[in-house]
């Protein structure tokens, strides 16, 4: 059963914009931390934002600041990932995570989504 389901990848051309959606379904709507990573083949997957759902606080990754924004919307249990000036570097595979704990607990996602492709060419 698939509980959380990304959408909104895309190719666009650096300096361009996309907005990942990632739509929660199943136990994990009972989430209280959400995140976005990301992977590119070969290389270990990298958290890029965090999200507390009570509270609405948020982390970004340093290599993110300024361009990416990450956001929920609680009524349609949905999380997004709003992708600013966009780098060549951020080509890769994004995937959403959610867990019940806490944001400052979480280690282990409980849940994954299967990913959605972003290619950024130069």
């Amino acid at each position: 059963q698939v509980q959380l389901m990304e959408s909104g990848g895309g190719s666009v051309q650096a300096g361009g914009s996309l907005k990942l959606s990632c739509a929660v379904s199943g136990y994990a709507v009972l989430a209280s931390c959400m995140a976005w990573f990301r992977q590119v083949q070969g290389q270990a997957r990298e958290e890029v934002a965090r999200i507390n759902l009570g509270r609405g606080s948020t982390y970004y990754a340093d290599f993110v600041k300024g361009r990416f924004t990450i956001s929920q919307d609680n009524r349609n249990y949905t999380l997004y990932l709003q992708m600013n000036s966009l780098k060549p570097e951020d080509t890769a595979i994004y995937f959403c995570a959610a867990d019940r704990r806490s944001c400052s607990d979480v280690e282990r996602w409980g849940y994954w989504g299967l990913g959605t492709q972003v290619s950024v060419s130069s």
